[in-house]
């Protein structure tokens, strides 16, 4: 396992979202199911537009597409229902019309703080048009939203 790094060293700043397992989230041996892991990334993602970037969420329903061109986890700790897991989620890069974000998962038990996974994804602006998906910019807004967690 690995311990978690605290307030000696400078972190980047991250968007946190603290999830509790759920039964649903584990399989039949009654350890989280690995795909659970993506899952909650995405989860982590929609969150902060919810919270930082709502006009986002108004333009996906337009012809605005935040499209998950790539995503991966590695895992360094089983997790079990009802654990309290912390998701942190910070901007690794901007690149054009790409998005790469980072992932950590916290798991919090009995007192202990213990790096349970790691995970990234890069995401692409699209734009939805007559002839397909299409790059396009990152929004203005998302832009700002993100700046603090670079």
């Amino acid at each position: 396992m690995i311990a978690v790094a605290r307030a000696s060293q400078r972190l980047p700043a991250v968007y946190r979202h603290r999830h509790r397992v759920s039964f649903e989230d584990t399989n039949l041996l009654g350890n989280v199911y690995f795909a659970r892991f993506i899952s909650w990334q995405g989860r982590c993602r929609e969150l902060f537009l919810l919270e930082r970037a709502p006009g986002v969420l108004a333009e996906l329903e337009g012809s605005l597409r935040l499209v998950t061109l790539n995503v991966s986890c590695e895992y360094f700790a089983e997790l079990r229902a009802l654990d309290d897991v912390e998701i942190s989620m910070s901007l690794t890069h901007q690149r054009q019309h790409r998005l790469g974000l980072g992932f950590e998962y916290v798991l919090r038990r009995g007192g202990v703080e213990t790096l349970a996974a790691r995970g990234a994804q890069e995401v692409g602006c699209m734009r939805h048009t007559p002839d397909g998906l299409v790059p396009t910019s990152v929004p203005p807004e998302l832009v700002s939203a993100l700046e603090p967690f670079r």
